[in-house]
C-alpha cells in the first residue's frame, strides 16, 4: 500500500502528536471492542493460506476497520479476474458483490467488504474518505450504454458490515461546459495557479494543484483528449520504497459521427524526482522534444467503454480532478465563484 507523506509528517507540532495520540488511542479502543469479529475474519482466511495477526488489522473513522494483506481482495475472492489493465467489470462486480447501501465506494462481499482503490481517496490515502464525488457519481452508474471498468484496493477489506459511510460535504460541484468537442482546436494548453498568491492559498484553494496539461488532437473521424494534472512539490507518496510525486492523468475518444466519447479512463502517473521536475514545466510533447524519454509508472483507475455523452464526460473529469479549481477554468472559462471572491479578497487587501 502506498503512503502518503507530507511536510506535517516530517515536523508534528505539539497539537498534531496529541491530535495523531487521540486517533490512535480511538483505534486500539475500536479494534479491542471489535475483536470477536477480527478473530473470525483470521479463522475465514487461513483455508487460503493467509495467516493474519492482529498487525494486519487497523481502524480508521473514514474507512472502518481493515484487514491488510498482499492481494487480500483476490485471494479471498478467487472469482475476480482482472483485465489486462489491471481492472474490473464494474457491472459483474456489483452482480456478484451487491453495491452497500449508503456506503459508496463499497461492495458487500459477505463477510467483508471490497473497496474502491484507495487513489480515488483524499490525498491518495486509506486514511481519508473518498475525494468528492466520483466516487459517488461511478456507484451510481448502471449497464447501458458504456461498459464501466473499477479499480479496487487490492490488499484490503473493511470487516466491520455493520454502520454507514462518512458523509463529507464540500464546494465542488464540477463544471457546466457547453462548448462543442468539434469546435475545440488541436493542440496543447497548460493552465497555472495565480502567480501573485501565495503557498498556503495555492494548497488549501487549489488542492496543491501546480499545473494542468491539456493535450487535443485528431486523427480520421476521432478527436482524443489528454490531461495531466500536475501537485506542487510537497505532494508525494511513497510506492515500493520509492518516493514519488502522483499525477492524475484523464484520457478519452471522441467519435464525430456518434457525437459522443467511445473510451473515457482515468489514472494515476507516478513521476520520480527526476521525472517530475523536468516534465512539469514542460508538456505534452516533452518527450518529441527531448532525447531523454520518460515512461512512468501508471496505475489505471477506471474506463467507461460506449456511448459517454459529453456532459457525463465532463462531470466524471471535473470531479476525477476534485477541488482542482484549473478544471474548471478549462471547462467554464472562469474560476468558481467562491475563487473569484477569494483572490478578490487577497488582490484587495496587498
Amino acid at each position: 500500500m502506498n503512503q502518503v507523506i507530507t511536510p506535517s509528517m516530517r515536523e508534528l507540532t505539539a497539537f498534531q502528536k496529541e491530535y495523531f495520540q487521540k486517533l490512535r488511542e480511538e483505534e486500539l479502543a475500536e479494534l479491542a471492542k471489535h475483536t470477536e469479529i477480527i478473530e473470525a475474519f483470521k479463522t475465514f482466511c487461513e483455508p487460503f493460506g493467509i495467516l493474519l495477526t492482529d498487525e494486519n488489522f487497523r481502524y480508521f473513522h473514514t474507512s472502518g476497520i481493515l484487514a491488510t494483506y498482499p492481494n487480500l481482495s483476490f485471494t479471498i475472492n478467487p472469482v475476480l479476474h482482472l483485465d489486462k489493465e489491471g481492472l474490473l467489470d464494474f457491472g459483474k462486480l456489483s452482480n456478484e458483490f451487491p453495491r452497500m447501501r449508503f456506503m459508496n465506494g463499497m461492495l458487500d462481499a459477505k463477510n467483508h467488504m471490497l473497496m474502491a482503490h484507495y487513489h480515488f481517496r483524499r490525498s491518495f490515502s486509506q486514511v481519508n474518505n473518498f475525494a468528492p464525488s466520483f466516487i459517488d457519481l461511478f456507484w451510481q452508474l448502471q449497464d447501458g450504454e458504456t461498459q464501466n471498468y473499477i479499480s479496487i484496493d487490492p490488499d484490503s477489506v473493511r470487516i466491520n458490515m455493520g454502520g454507514y459511510g462518512i458523509m463529507e460535504r464540500d464546494m465542488w460541484f464540477g463544471a457546466k461546459f457547453e462548448n462543442s468537442i468539434e469546435n475545440i482546436q488541436n493542440g496543447i494548453v497548460k493552465l497555472r495557479p495565480p502567480l501573485d498568491v501565495d503557498d498556503g492559498i495555492i494548497s488549501f484553494f487549489f488542492a496543491s494543484a501546480y499545473s494542468l496539461d491539456i493535450k487535443w488532437s485528431t486523427k480520421d473521424s476521432i478527436k482524443s483528449v489528454q490531461m495531466e494534472e500536475f501537485k506542487t512539490e510537497e505532494v508525494v507518496l511513497e510506492k515500493d520504497g520509492i518516493e514519488y510525486h502522483p499525477v492524475r492523468y484523464v484520457h478519452a475518444e471522441y467519435d464525430f459521427r456518434a457525437k459522443s466519447f467511445r473510451h473515457f479512463d482515468g489514472a494515476i502517473h507516478f513521476y520520480t524526482s527526476e521525472e517530475y521536475f523536468q516534465r512539469r514545466e514542460s508538456d505534452f510533447n516533452f518527450n518529441s522534444k527531448n532525447s531523454s524519454h520518460i515512461k512512468t509508472l501508471s496505475q489505471k483507475l477506471f474506463k467507461l467503454n460506449g456511448v459517454v455523452p459529453v456532459s457525463q464526460w465532463v462531470e466524471l473529469t471535473s470531479h476525477f480532478l476534485t477541488k482542482n479549481p484549473l478544471i474548471i477554468e478549462y471547462f467554464d472559462g472562469v474560476y468558481p465563484d467562491y475563487i473569484l471572491e477569494m483572490l478578490k479578497k487577497v488582490r484587495t487587501a496587498i
